[in-house]
This record gives structure tokens, sequence and C-alpha cells, in this order.
């Protein structure tokens, strides 16, 4: 089956979920008139979302957002909310997208649209590098796990997750002991030491990659799942999911995409390979 039609299947699973609820075109029209997008995102998930040494948002998700915007021809402001209060929904005009590396899942799907894929990097296992015993999934019955608040990692290890339109997803442990907490306060607890407050931590591959090159202390056990990432939007405009969707197109297919991820990666994740 081609990448495309995978991710065109997967977008029509997506949209069956939950009902729309905002008046069509309401999003594109308040964008279109004010000549400003408010993009969420999250500023404490390096490489794609942080504060960097100037004090200034930085990343992958913002370097995608700020293309998005000089295409659509209007200025950018980005907003870090909080992911809860991100994935709850009901934006109610405050926000008008989220370029933050947003998995679908059946509960997102009840209160968000999402429109278009732009990454795709893989689940992983993250171990401190002394950790012996821990060389898969399997290994996570009875362990310490941190993963960051209201991630899909989380529903992972609550053998809940469910990404629509994919293979289902293997659960081959038991008795986790979930610690959901800040990403960047998960790594610095593995850092400690194999099993001192953490056995291991559940992340997104380049992430975890970005953590190791800063540190010696961690390593990558192994990849869980398959994770494409999507943009997302509150629900209900599909004059303005279309914008979204034609844009994130565009940016792909003339290398900006690809562009961005080789500067942030040195490699592109953004190939439609889902």
């Amino acid at each position: 089956m081609s990448a495309f039609l995978r991710s065109m299947i997967l977008t029509a699973a997506i949209s069956l979920l939950g009902v729309q609820s905002a008046s069509a075109g309401s999003t594109l029209d308040r964008v279109t008139q004010s000549k400003v997008l408010h993009d969420v995102l999250v500023n404490d998930y390096p490489p794609f979302g942080f504060i960097d040494e100037n004090n200034q948002l930085a990343g992958f998700d913002v370097d995608v957002a700020k293309a998005v915007a000089q295409k659509l021809g209007v200025k950018l402001e980005l907003v870090t909310p909080g992911w809860e209060t991100i994935v709850g929904g009901k934006w109610n005009g405050r926000w008008d997208v989220c370029i933050c590396s947003m998995t679908p899942n059946t509960e997102r799907a009840k209160v968000l649209d999402f429109p278009v894929p732009y990454y795709s990097s893989p689940a992983v296992l993250v171990v401190n590098k002394d950790e012996k015993n821990i060389k898969g999934a399997a290994d996570l019955s009875n362990k310490k796990v941190g993963v960051g608040i209201g991630s899909s990692y989380e529903n992972y290890l609550n053998k809940t997750l469910v990404i629509p339109g994919a293979k289902p997803i293997n659960f081959p442990f038991n008795h986790v002991q979930i610690i959901p907490t800040d990403e960047t306060v998960a790594f610095q607890n593995l850092a400690l030491g194999a099993g001192t407050r953490l056995d291991a931590v559940v992340s997104d591959l380049a992430t975890a990659n970005a953590r190791i090159a800063k540190t010696n202390r961690f390593r990558i056990a192994a990849e869980l799942y398959a994770e494409p990432n999507w943009v997302a939007t509150d629900k209900g405009d599909e004059a303005w999911n279309k914008t979204v969707a034609d844009t994130i197109n565009a940016l792909r297919a003339d290398g900006t995409l690809a562009k961005i991820s080789q500067h942030w990666f040195g490699e592109d994740i953004t190939r439609a390979s889902l």
C-alpha cells in the first residue's frame, strides 16, 4: 500500500470520529481578517519546542509554524498554554492551530480535528546507560516508567492507546508503575541512575536522540510503535482544515519541511510515510 493511500485511510478514520461543532469557516475567516495565526505548542519538548539560550521559543515545530504562517501571508503568534489544555479542545477561538507534535488517538479525535500529518518518528524506550535488564517493552512489568503527563505514551502504558487507521499496538507488559510528569523532569530522574527514581522513559525517537546527544547518561533500548504526528485544529471548521492541509502539503512538495527537518535532525522525518 502506498504512503499516500495509507495517509488517506488514516485521515478518513480520524474524520469519522466525533461530531462537527464549530461553524464552518469561522477559523479561516478569523485568520484571514486578522492576518494573524495563533499556534499552540509545547515549550519543554526539545528539539521540537523549547526555550533557547536567548529566551526565545525555538525548535522544529516552531520553524514549521513559521513556514506555515509565511505561506499563508500572515503574522505568527506562538502560545504555550500547557499540554492538557491543548488536547482538551474547545479552544473557543483562542488559538487557530496546533503544530505541536500530536499523535491522533480516539479520545483526542472527539474534540480535535487532524487535517494533515507532517512528520513521523517512532516511540522508543529509553533507559539509563547502566541499565542491564530492560531490553524491550516486555521488561517493563513492575517497573517505574516516566512519561509526559497527558501524552500518548501514558495511554500506551495504560494499554489504551489506539491510533485511528493504524495497526493494533502490542502491549507485552503488566503492572507498570506509570510516573506522569514533565518530560524534562522524567529524563532528569532517569539520569540519576538505573532504578533510582525511574527504570525507563517512553519518548519520541528524535527527542530521545536530542537528550542522548547532550549527555552520555541514556541509551535507547527499543523502538515501541510507529508514531505519526499530525497538525491539530479545533473541531469543526472544514474550510480551515483544508487550508491547513493544503499548506502543509505545499511545504512538503516544495522541500521546505525536508529542509527544516534536516536542520534539526540531519534527516527527513517529514516524508509521507504513514
